[in-house]
């Protein structure tokens, strides 16, 4: 037998799955769906958890919860999202001295000082992805750090968690739905590291593609 939230979580997704509830559409205040359920708020809330982790609604503080719009699937791939035609992007831009775990990502002294790129992707009006760029400030631009001459290698190291709560807030995000965390590490040719990142991508919306070229050695015949 089927639990009262996931009976409540049924009925809202073949709504939405049907159009009876469209893209953008405010549901009922949460009062009210849980006197129409006969339920108590928290099985209401627990119910719309389960939409909130299938990414079928999101909740906005202070506006209540809405039939998220589909998102396209994006791909990862040579740090950037592509395509990338549909997102624009906001930074914020942060004067900030090194500490903690960020003294051996940019392997710097402690209080070396830094210049964060706080950057936030948007696709039409919902959040898509959140990135902090750290850049050593005698190496950092006025504006978004972009590839450029002297990088000769960048690692990036791909895990599956779930969001913080800042991210979740961020992004919009039920804090049961999976992220790609995403560090990513750029040096120069003598070794220093010129730019750390650390990116963070919905589960719902983003794909990681990693390509390897494998150089052929041909060896000399022998006499």
């Amino acid at each position: 037998m089927r639990s009262l939230r996931h009976t409540i979580a049924d009925d809202l997704r073949s709504q939405i799955t049907t159009g009876h509830l469209k893209a953008g559409e405010r549901l009922p205040p949460e009062p009210r769906l849980a006197a129409d359920y006969k339920v108590s708020i928290l099985t209401l809330r627990n119910a719309l958890a389960l939409l909130q982790a299938e990414g079928l609604i999101e909740k906005i503080h202070g506006k209540g919860n809405f039939v998220r719009h589909s998102f396209r699937r994006l791909t990862y791939t040579g740090g950037r999202l592509t395509p990338d035609t549909d997102l624009h992007v906001s930074i914020r831009t942060t004067n900030l001295r090194a500490y903690g775990d960020l003294i051996p990502l940019l392997k710097v002294p402690s209080r070396t000082p830094l210049t964060e790129f706080l950057c936030l992707t948007h696709q039409g009006e919902s959040p898509h992805s959140l990135a902090r760029i750290y850049v050593p400030q005698d190496l950092a631009l006025a504006e978004l750090p972009r590839c450029r001459p002297g990088w000769a290698e960048t690692r990036e190291a791909v895990t599956a968690r779930l969001p913080t709560p800042e991210e979740a807030a961020a992004l919009r995000i039920s804090s049961t739905l999976a992220v790609l965390a995403i560090t990513r590490v750029s040096s120069n040719t003598t070794g220093r590291v010129i730019e750390a990142a650390r990116l963070v991508l919905p589960g719902d919306r983003a794909n990681a593609l990693f390509i390897t070229h494998h150089t052929t050695i041909e060896r000399g015949t022998e006499g």
